[in-house]
């Protein structure tokens, strides 16, 4: 199994980037998708973005394609997310996960593994 841990929230103007990461303990990391969520309040929990173990397969909320980019580096068990040209919509506590397996998914539900989340709030 995995233990997610994520960093490099904070609070940003309209315009700015921000790139958070995550850090997964455990082994076989490479073996596991990963994917950041994100669920502002009063909102449910939404996919935002989603790696392959190997790196090589990406997928995008239509809301964030552009302007953000996940990214992972399996030698230092840690993904990435790059986020530019942020909006006040992007305000969110932004979560990474991890499932077992290649296959994707943008439910919540099959991803085992969760962070404790960053806060990520963006300002007009």
């Amino acid at each position: 199994q995995v233990q997610p841990v994520e960093s490099g929230g904070g609070l940003v103007q309209a315009g700015d980037s921000l790139r958070l990461s995550c850090a997964a303990s455990g082994r076989a990391f490479s073996s596991y998708a990963m994917a950041w969520f994100r669920q502002a309040p009063k909102k449910e929990r939404e996919f935002v973005t989603s790696i392959s173990g190997s790196g090589g397969t990406t997928y995008y909320a239509d809301s964030v394609k552009g302007r953000f980019t996940i990214s992972r580096d399996n030698a230092k068990n840690t993904v990435f997310l790059q986020m530019n040209n942020l909006e006040p919509e992007d305000t969110a506590v932004y979560y990474c996960a991890a499932k077992r397996g290649t296959s994707h998914s943008d439910y919540p539900t099959e991803y085992r593994y969760w962070g404790q989340g960053t806060q990520v709030t963006v300002s007009s």
